[in-house]
């Protein structure tokens, strides 16, 4: 028996490109909603949605569930990690107070997180709980999460057993990216990519 799990990045939210944490909440914009219309495949085989609680994932989650006539459900723990001080900056902005704390966050992100940031290792462990047990509510489905691009990476670096270090350098996901994700009984989580129809 296996189970399918998706992962879809939110697209573009009203305001670009900010440090968007779990305390801003912009919804998406219109070309956001474009991306994430477009990324979902025809006729995908989704049985249920778990969305984040932010509004750039949740409004857009609701209204595939209705399209799809599917359930869809709210999980606190794939909530985007908190950017501290950071929350709601721009690069430019950040680069103009503190360009030093930029470079080292971009350096190593692990260790050189914004002041009052959520530690990357609790953001990983929260959301590869939230996937577990994602995966044991419903065996044998094929379920979306959509969630955010924070959320996707700490999910391919459980799966993969990369280090937060290389992940966070190394995989960039970019707005409506979708990654899939299966595995059987007992056996650990594969990625899957997926080839022609």
């Amino acid at each position: 028996m296996t189970t399918y799990i998706d992962i879809i990045r939110h697209g573009e939210p009203v305001g670009g490109r900010r440090y968007r944490g779990y305390s801003i909440d912009d919804p998406l914009s219109e070309k956001g909603w474009q991306q994430m219309r477009a990324a979902v495949p025809q006729n995908p085989g989704w049985q249920h949605i778990v969305s984040s609680p932010l509004k750039r994932c949740l409004e857009f989650s609701r209204e595939l569930a209705d399209n799809l006539q599917i359930s869809c459900s709210v999980e606190d723990n794939i909530k985007e990690i908190g950017f501290g001080v950071w929350e709601g900056k721009s690069p430019d902005d950040i680069q103009f107070e503190d360009s030093e704390a930029l470079k080292q966050f971009y350096k190593d992100p692990v260790n050189n997180r914004p002041i009052g940031a959520e530690p990357l290792h609790a953001f990983s462990k929260r959301v590869w709980r939230a996937y577990q047990s994602i995966q044991q509510n419903h065996q044998g489905q094929h379920v979306l999460i959509v969630a955010h691009a924070g959320v996707a990476r700490a999910i391919v670096a459980n799966i993969l057993n990369m280090s937060l270090d290389d992940v966070y350098s190394r995989l960039k996901i970019e707005y409506g990216a979708l990654i899939c994700s299966a595995m059987e009984k007992d056996l650990p989580p594969k990625l899957v990519i997926h080839g022609p129809g």
